[in-house]
């Protein structure tokens, strides 16, 4: 069977077209071009751009992208450098990276109206407790004799103290 690189390039000498053709066509630089007919993937920064170039090249010849997708990734497969995810740091991951990355692959979808239903009864019951546990207490307790008279207490007769001359 034909590597994916033989293949673009069978493709485009069959339709009669030279590397600056296909690469007016599809905005690719011919370097590209050149290293995905040779097979030269390590080239490229990251599979991504690879598999990018190859399904547009691949569409500009007519050719079927998702299978010459499907060759390419068993390809790069056998590639040390394409097997795994590009680190996008030179750093080590720490614990809270790996956090991260397990709290992003959550179905958040699924899970957010649970965490916020619970949210919500939680601040409800904090609300209701303080408001149970909470004195009422008399405002104007604090406003000295003979300005107020507390509702609990009988009239004991005292009247406002009269204005000194």
């Amino acid at each position: 069977m034909l590597t994916v690189a033989e293949q673009l390039r069978r493709a485009r000498e069959e339709q009669k077209l030279t590397v600056y053709q296909v690469a007016e066509i599809t905005k690719i630089k011919t370097d590209h071009i050149r290293a995905l007919e040779s097979a030269r993937y390590d080239t490229f920064a990251a599979p991504v751009y690879i598999r990018g170039f190859v399904r547009t090249y691949a569409k500009a010849l007519k050719l079927d992208a998702n299978e010459l997708a499907s060759a390419l990734d068993v390809e790069l497969g056998g590639i040390k450098k394409f097997s795994q995810p590009p680190a996008l740091t030179n750093e080590p991951r720490t614990m809270t990276d790996t956090a991260l990355l397990y709290l992003a692959r959550w179905r958040w979808q699924r899970w957010a109206p649970i965490v916020v239903v619970l949210l919500l009864l939680f601040i409800s019951a904090g609300i209701a407790r303080s408001c149970r546990s909470a004195k009422k207490a008399d405002p104007l307790k604090n406003l000295g004799p003979g300005l107020y008279t507390p509702s609990n207490q009988s009239n004991s007769g005292e009247l406002l103290p009269l204005p000194s001359k």
